[in-house]
């Protein structure tokens, strides 16, 4: 895994496209809003978000539970902390309590779309209308990048970022203190604070 393409194309969403992507993806659909939140809330795969199911919304814990789907064995679990407010949407538009209460549909997936429409139709789309200049970094995985550089510069511990992000190695998730240009100099300019 690495950060940039052979030509030296940035793989990741800098802060403030990411950020742009989200004031985008907030006049979206609800359903797409919400999908979109939850690419760049838990730094998942967007074969994992299509997924995802009521039953592994956990509100009260403020999680999502993911299946990681890159290991050799299927039942492999892990639960990422999210904002509140984001939770609350995705009960809102997909009814989470409620399926959990009456115990129906909690296994069936909150999005229905294909992985080659969500990506195309729904996140790059969206990436397209914010205004992210197109690139190998406008895409699900550089969501998923974009999770894993921010968590470097707030100062999330590795061992907790390489469980979310699910990875087995954890230098797979080292990766991510290679970033360079503003996200490298936030993390410089705290030598110096």
């Amino acid at each position: 895994m690495r950060l940039y393409d052979v030509a030296g194309n940035r793989l990741y969403l800098t802060v403030e496209e990411r950020d742009r992507f989200l004031s985008w993806a907030a006049k979206a659909s609800p359903p797409i809003r919400t999908l979109c939140e939850t690419l760049a809330f838990t730094g998942c795969r967007i074969s994992e978000a299509l997924e995802l199911t009521p039953g592994r919304v956990r509100l009260d814990e403020q999680q999502i539970v993911l299946r990681s789907l890159k290991k050799r064995r299927e039942d492999i679990y892990r639960a990422v902390p999210v904002p509140a407010d984001y939770l609350d949407r995705l009960n809102m538009v997909h009814r989470i309590r409620e399926s959990q209460r009456r115990r129906k549909h909690v296994e069936v997936p909150l999005w229905s779309w294909s992985r080659q429409h969500a990506s195309t139709f729904i996140i790059k789309a969206v990436m397209a209308d914010a205004g992210i200049i197109a690139g190998p970094h406008r895409t699900a995985k550089g969501l998923r990048h974009a999770f894993g550089v921010n968590a470097i510069t707030r100062n999330v511990p590795l061992n907790m970022l390489q469980k979310w992000l699910g990875h087995a190695d954890i230098k797979t998730t080292a990766i991510y203190a290679n970033a360079i240009g503003a996200e490298e100099h936030a993390i410089a300019a705290r030598m110096w604070e």
